[in-house]
């Protein structure tokens, strides 16, 4: 049997095609008793809008491009879990595609979004220098989440306030009582707010020569390299702030290996509050950066440049907090 139509839907309620199309776009200009009748015969026919048509009749496609960094990356859950609620209530659907695996295998992903005609682009994390990503922004309402870069013209940036949140780590260390506290490095833009953010603070508390700071690679084996290193020294430090979770629990690893017992021989922060900082065994002391609230603000500021795409970018910041679980204590010695 063939798919019902919108015919069939508007001789079912007895009501014209072009009325039926004003109920299913959510038209305030239809009668109640109209729109019962309408949307009773769609339940009755189990009728389904042809969704290519719809977008060829409206030149808009109702769905967003998501290009995560690297969906590995647990942070992104509860971003997206944000992002994906504010865009459901807003009629659009998201289609995810993955930095890492574009960079891997030499394809333009952010092209085929532009190829796709979406209404808007939402670029999750911290991404190389992308030609193709600022020309597609150049022609697609786009906003950066969870990030600060890459900054470009008519592009919003919905971030955390990393430099606050560095702060809340490292005070929180120095006030349990922490002099040789060191700090595992990220990259990009973020990476140098909180590695300056945790030398400023120690400078202000005049322990700018125990201060101690590491390179990592965002991931749990760059984060038990660092450690290691950090750990192997003469003078190890009592405490590590970690850029995020994975290489927090990379940290951790390093520290079980060496025979130390957290937090009674070494304290550990981590950054994100992800769902890994949560788990029983692990239970890490972490800063909360509000994925799910940054996720919502980007979902918002991409409809607010959908809808006017020529207003100034903006950047906007949300609050961080700490979240004091078990791998943080005072130092034994």
């Amino acid at each position: 049997m063939r798919p019902p139509t919108i015919r069939d839907v508007a001789e079912r309620a007895g009501v014209s095609k072009s009325l039926v199309s004003l109920v299913l776009r959510g038209s305030d200009q239809v009668r109640p008793e109209k729109r019962r009748a309408v949307l009773a015969a769609v339940e009755e026919l189990g009728y389904r809008p042809n969704a290519a048509a719809r977008s060829l009749s409206e030149r808009r496609t109702r769905t967003v491009g998501v290009l995560l960094n690297d969906m590995r990356n647990p942070w992104f859950v509860e971003l997206l879990d944000g992002l994906n609620s504010r865009l459901h209530d807003a009629g659009l659907r998201m289609l995810l595609a993955d930095g890492h695996l574009n960079r891997r295998l030499g394809e333009d992903l952010t092209r085929t979004f532009t190829d796709l005609r979406v209404d808007g682009l939402i670029a999750v994390g911290t991404l190389p220098p992308s030609e193709a990503l600022r020309r597609a922004a150049a022609r697609i309402p786009t906003v950066v989440a969870g990030a600060r870069e890459p900054e470009l013209p008519a592009v919003d940036i919905v971030a955390n306030d990393d430099e606050q949140g560095a702060r809340l780590a490292t005070e929180h260390l120095i006030g349990l009582g922490h002099r040789r506290i060191a700090h595992i490095a990220g990259q990009g833009v973020v990476g140098a707010l909180r590695r300056s953010s945790f030398e400023t603070v120690m400078r202000e508390h005049g322990l700018e020569d125990s201060a101690i700071v590491e390179q990592g690679d965002l991931t749990e084996e760059g984060g038990h390299r660092a450690a290691i290193r950090l750990l192997s020294a003469r003078q190890r430090p009592t405490a590590v702030f970690a850029f995020n979770d994975i290489a927090c629990v990379g940290a951790l690893s390093a520290a079980e290996e060496l025979g130390l017992r957290v937090p009674r021989d070494l304290s550990l922060v981590g950054y994100d509050n992800t769902y890994l900082s949560r788990l029983r065994h692990l239970w890490l002391t972490t800063v909360d950066n509000g994925s799910h609230d940054v996720g919502r603000r980007a979902a918002a500021r991409l409809l607010d440049r959908i809808a006017d795409p020529a207003r100034p970018e903006e950047l906007v910041l949300t609050t961080p907090a700490l979240k004091v679980r078990g791998t943080t204590s005072g130092p034994s010695a």
